[in-house]
């Protein structure tokens, strides 16, 4: 009887046919004897965590995965990534993701990431408190290039657009309410602000004019997105009666998991970049099943190295993961490990696609197909088929004997 479960998600795992690689993916090019034991060993199919033809966002897909509807339960962004860099949200409040960003004299966007900057700690402590038309602005660093945003004070409105237009050699966009109310266009009008104001002071920094000076994109300003006001969600214990944990690098992952309820685990090592210790990762979600019910782990680089158009790198980090599965050989028969990822990043499109990605079930319980390999067309052809984010987990509570009786 399975009693317990592992899911794990490889951040933008799927791809499509690289013709240096013979017409393979990077995850069929590279050598995964472990995945593939385990795919041998396991009940395989294709998911795509929103639907067909639907190009799924980070945050949505691992909702959907984890078996909230985004629909109902979607906020916007921001509130998830402030709960995963440890920030509170108080009723009223926008919250905001953003990346610190490059742009010239014109608010052009040279880079979305100021060259993937590993540290903005020293940029937001110069913006964090400021104040604008009575707003105070909460700026905390993220993972990397990312930071949180918060804005505090009266009659503000999520109902705004991006001032990030999500690509290269364009103008920063200007936010604008997405409604007629005068909190949206108040909340516009102060967010605006606040990007010129926080432009003027980034681009004279001392330290900004010393990445010049060593030929590095500067990081002159913060591209917001995502806006989102607090909303109420049923936790993760009080859905499917399961304690959960999550194990994961990035701030929007541990903010899934916070936004959740369930326990953030830090593990030292876990970067949500190509160095991160993925094996102390696996060793730790295999320390938690002594306490918890539920282990979700997130794996990301492979989302950020196809987002880089970086097949090599991508095929080298896969390798590099299956190394560290290794630790997941030997879990006991009542454990459930779910490998899968929460959508597709193609190296040819530097970006999401709808293209769907394999997903494998294993334990002592489930059935075993035919399938050899862990890639995308080899666990298309699973005993499991094709199935949808919202899928996993009622699949999940099924093989632990959980699911609830319909009729008599």
């Amino acid at each position: 009887m399975l009693n317990k479960a592992i899911l794990l998600i490889f951040d933008g795992l799927g791809d499509r046919p690289i013709k240096d690689f013979g017409g393979l993916t990077p995850l069929e090019y590279a050598k995964t004897p472990n995945f593939d034991k385990i795919a041998e060993n396991a009940e395989c199919g294709f998911m795509n965590a929103l639907g067909r033809g639907l190009r799924p966002g980070s945050d949505t897909s691992h909702l959907a995965i984890l078996g909230y509807d985004p629909d109902v339960y979607y906020s916007g962004r921001g509130p998830i990534e402030v709960a995963g860099i440890g920030l509170q949200l108080k009723h009223g409040d926008v919250a905001l993701r953003g990346n610190m960003g490059t742009i010239d004299e014109n608010m052009v966007i040279i880079d979305r990431r100021a060259g993937r900057i590993l540290d903005v700690s020293p940029l937001t402590k110069e913006l964090d408190g400021m104040e604008v038309d009575g707003v105070k602005f909460i700026i905390k660093p993220g993972t990397a290039h990312r930071a949180g945003v918060i804005m505090r004070g009266e009659n503000l409105s999520s109902a705004i657009t991006d001032a990030d237009p999500h690509e290269l050699n364009v103008p920063l966009h200007t936010v604008e309410p997405t409604d007629d109310s005068p909190e949206a266009k108040r909340t516009a009008d102060v967010l605006n602000k606040f990007i010129k104001q926080s432009y003027e002071i980034l681009k004279d920094l001392e330290f900004n004019k010393k990445r010049a000076e060593e030929d590095k994109y500067e990081a002159n300003c913060l591209l917001v997105r995502g806006a989102g006001q607090y909303k109420h969600v049923p936790s993760f214990k009080e859905r499917y009666g399961l304690s959960a944990s999550c194990i994961a690098g990035g701030g929007l992952y541990k903010g899934i998991g916070a936004f959740l309820g369930m326990e953030i685990v830090d593990v030292p090592g876990a970067t949500a970049l190509p160095n991160t210790d993925i094996k102390a990762k696996f060793k730790t979600a295999k320390e938690k099943l002594k306490s918890h019910d539920f282990i979700f782990v997130h794996v990301k680089a492979a989302d950020s190295l196809g987002e880089d158009g970086n097949p090599e790198d991508k095929k080298d980090f896969l390798e590099k993961a299956d190394k560290a599965a290794a630790v997941l050989s030997d879990l006991p028969e009542d454990v459930l490990l779910v490998i899968s990822a929460d959508h597709s990043t193609p190296c040819e499109l530097k970006n999401h696609s709808a293209d769907p990605v394999p997903i494998v079930f294993k334990g002592g319980s489930v059935r075993i197909d035919d399938v050899t390999a862990f890639g995308e067309r080899a666990c298309a052809k699973g005993g499991l088929g094709f199935i949808e984010g919202r899928h996993v987990m009622p699949q999940i509570l099924n093989l632990m004997g959980r699911l609830q009786l319909i009729g008599a």
